[in-house]
């Protein structure tokens, strides 16, 4: 960080020759906290003798800029950097990036100089300024005429993504260096509209989209893609349109080498995604694939007809047959309601989500998930939260939903369970089982929750209108809490949440 590089300079000549080496000058970091956890600006004294006693002899050694609004003017304009190559910019409103991406400075650094860009916009409403993100995205491939690796990530405080339909933009976005791409999209249109052509030298494209519905692009989806080579696709929602949709895309990708997909899919009258269908239907046509991670949710609804669903051994050993010897899944072998669903995953498990884990999860090694949601129609019991608190170590959100009680309460135990590093809970529209078995602190310790989401109803009754000692401790830490009914706070009400 830049407080702690400022630090060590003119301390002593040995910590000068050290702080101020290539090694560690290269790139220089303006933002205090990562992104996402409330960027928390460099102290403007600080940043004044940074920049009239640092920056005038570093410069030139400088490759790498990571900017937030506050430090990117006097940054990037008191000096010159003739070997700056990537900037990161960070926790921007749309305006405000705009408004600078337009000053000579930074119009010159990508017309001549940026071949690597990393832009992470950061908005407090839902309201998205469509017209600057057209600008935004045009202004920047027009410009970056050596730009050739571009991330362009957005986060609204409201939890809503929505991107722009670059299908308004097919005459003016385009560019002729852009090698690797990653974005979140709106719309799976959005995707095949980025491998029509108009990016011509593309050869990476990392890709979330939120919802993968049928295509209405009159582009050509037919079309090979052989400059591809590597593909990832994710999206955090349910498809129905695997089988139409995705999997005549990867088809389509002949050369690929590395193919990653995170994927929710519902299947009608039919029965899960397993590894024979996957092979013969993709696999075979990509013959040159030699890294491959999933992890692929099925949810199947079978309301007309009786299809004989695979067990877990079933899966594993479809996968397992045609070369993929790292895999998991866990499976519903019989359907409940007419319903089943399934998952399999690569191991180890690369992902930072898990969705829609159900009562039939046995465990495994999910040290890499920060984020998990909980969907079932039959209950969750004591023991599966044990499970997933010793295989998910460091979960950081974790949202339920099932409005069937549970079967074997745990009243009292001499060994907790503990969400180590949950700061983010969802307990909307859910039985009030559950209500009682994450904020009684005799069934489960959450020592950093900051965020509850949760309806008012079950609140007061487990709570006993605020004044019940067992759910006080998880409590008193909240500092944000989400109810959608509006209500008045009663009397106990401040006292039990001392932080709102």
């Amino acid at each position: 960080m830049i407080d702690v590089f400022y630090s060590l300079v003119g301390v002593h000549q040995r910590f000068d020759r050290l702080a101020l080496d290539s090694l560690y000058i290269h790139h220089l970091d303006f933002v205090m906290k990562p992104l996402f956890d409330r960027n928390s600006p460099v102290d403007n004294q600080l940043l004044d003798r940074i920049y009239t006693k640092i920056l005038p002899r570093i410069h030139h050694k400088v490759n790498k800029l990571t900017l937030e609004p506050l430090s990117i003017e006097r940054v990037l304009n008191t000096v010159h950097y003739p070997q700056l190559h990537s900037i990161s910019f960070v926790n921007f409103h749309y305006e405000t990036l705009l408004r600078h991406l337009q000053g000579d400075t930074i119009v010159r650094l990508l017309t001549d100089q940026i071949t690597h860009l990393d832009i992470y916009i950061c908005e407090k409403t839902t309201e998205m300024p469509e017209k600057n993100e057209l600008s935004i995205l045009v202004f920047i491939l027009s410009m970056g005429k050596h730009l050739n690796d571009l991330t362009y990530n957005q986060w609204l405080s409201e939890s809503a993504i929505r991107i722009l339909p670059l299908n308004l933009l097919s005459k003016s976005l385009k560019s002729s260096s852009l090698t690797k791409l990653r974005i979140e999209v709106n719309a799976f249109d959005e995707c095949l509209y980025l491998l029509d052509g108009r990016l011509e030298c593309l050869s990476t494209l990392i890709i979330y989209i939120c919802e993968i519905t049928n295509s209405s692009s009159n582009t050509n989806n037919t079309k090979t893609l052989p400059k591809l080579k590597c593909f990832s696709l994710a999206s955090n929602w349910y498809t129905y349109c695997y089988d139409n949709e995705i999997v005549s895309l990867l088809r389509r990708m002949l050369n690929l080498e590395v193919l990653t997909l995170f994927l929710s899919v519902i299947r009608t009258e039919s029965t899960y995604i397993n590894g024979k269908q996957l092979n013969d239907e993709v696999l075979i046509h990509i013959p040159r694939l030699n890294k491959f991670t999933f992890n692929i949710h099925t949810h199947v609804i079978n309301n007309n007809i009786k299809i004989d669903l695979p067990s877990n051994g079933d899966i594993r050993n479809s996968f397992i047959k045609i070369g993929y010897q790292q895999v998991d899944s866990f499976a519903d072998d019989k359907l409940v309601n007419n319903r089943g669903n399934c998952h399999v995953y690569s191991l180890p498990y690369q992902f930072r989500n898990f969705m829609f884990m159900n009562s039939a999860f046995q465990g495994g090694g999910f040290d890499k998930v920060r984020c998990l949601i909980m969907f079932d129609r039959r209950p969750f019991e004591y023991e599966l939260f044990k499970i997933i608190s010793r295989d998910f170590p460091f979960l950081e959100n974790l949202t339920l939903r099932n409005s069937e009680p549970q079967q074997n309460k745990q009243q009292q135990s001499s060994i907790f369970i503990t969400f180590v590093h949950l700061v983010e809970l969802d307990l909307h529209s859910i039985h009030i089982d559950y209500v009682v078995q994450f904020l009684s602190d005799r069934n489960i310790l959450l020592p950093r929750l900051k965020n509850l989401y949760i309806d008012y109803e079950p609140l007061i009754t487990v709570t006993n209108h605020f004044t019940n000692d067992a759910t006080r401790l998880n409590c008193a830490k909240i500092e944000q809490l989400f109810i959608k009914e509006p209500f008045v706070r009663p009397e106990n009400f401040q006292s039990y949440f001392p932080l709102l």
